[in-house]
């Protein structure tokens, strides 16, 4: 992969040879510095993750592309931070919007691991991986030997187990994503939140090293008499922001299903 460009101040215009960067203005202490969405191709191009409903944003990125045309719309998963903008995004571009959730799709076509999509020459790979949402899915990009990896992965800090998603796919998922680093020989992640990863196989284990840390933190928690998930949030993520214990409530609660599992 030649051209592999991290700005140091903002992911904002990050790219590779043949995906570039355009961030959502929506930051927040949850989605970083916003929504990464990246455009992926040529004379055409395939769109992931238009973000928020943001009009200021949509045309922006419509009009950044010039004559090239957006032949679909790829959405890693139907979290309101990534799908919002995708039917509005639709109207101004003419492609259709493909996502695994039936409910975010705008035509015929669907997404599922294994597909590939192919734009302006180049293959898109369909991974299924499921775990901060049911329906997350990554995208290897062979030829800049990269991964979109939405919001399985961000660009910096942890992500969390959303209500529809749950612990045990989503360390399956991250083991995926490792082999698959190592096996492809990725050289770059491409998150929905955050700046680009440049050493794939480094953040997949800090990922995987970080989640049974605080399996082990909770265990502790509950020695210590720690019951209820707010109980336990007071606890491991004592050193957290105060305005991220309610998501970290929601990350305990699918720990806790999944200790209860084994």
């Amino acid at each position: 992969m030649s051209g592999l460009h991290i700005p140091l101040d903002t992911p904002d215009g990050s790219r590779t040879a043949h995906a570039e960067n355009l961030l959502a203005p929506n930051p927040s202490a949850m989605t970083l510095d916003g929504t990464n969405t990246w455009v992926i191709g040529g004379r055409e191009v395939v769109v992931v993750d238009p973000g928020p409903d943001d009009e200021a944003h949509l045309l922006r990125v419509r009009d950044h592309l010039g004559e090239r045309r957006v032949t679909q719309i790829l959405l890693t998963h139907g979290h309101v931070d990534h799908s919002g903008g995708a039917r509005r995004f639709a109207g101004l571009t003419g492609a259709p919007v493909r996502a695994l959730d039936p409910r975010h799709r705008l035509g015929d076509e669907g997404l599922a691991d294994g597909d590939v999509v192919v734009v302006d020459g180049l293959e898109i790979h369909v991974y299924g991986t499921p775990g901060h949402s049911a329906d997350s899915l990554c995208f290897w990009l062979p030829d800049d030997r990269a991964m979109l990896t939405g919001d399985t992965v961000l660009g910096r800090g942890t992500t969390i187990i959303a209500q529809d998603g749950g612990l045990a796919d989503y360390l399956h998922s991250l083991d995926r994503l490792r082999a698959a680093a190592e096996s492809l020989e990725a050289r770059a992640l491409l998150p929905g939140h955050g700046p680009v990863l440049p050493d794939p196989i480094g953040a997949l284990d800090g990922y995987l090293a970080h989640r049974r840390e605080r399996l082990d933190q909770i265990r502790e928690a509950r020695r210590r008499g720690a019951r209820t998930p707010r109980e336990i949030v007071r606890i491991v993520y004592a050193d957290v922001d105060r305005s991220l214990w309610p998501a970290a409530e929601v990350s305990v609660r699918a720990q806790l299903d999944y200790l209860e599992r084994l």
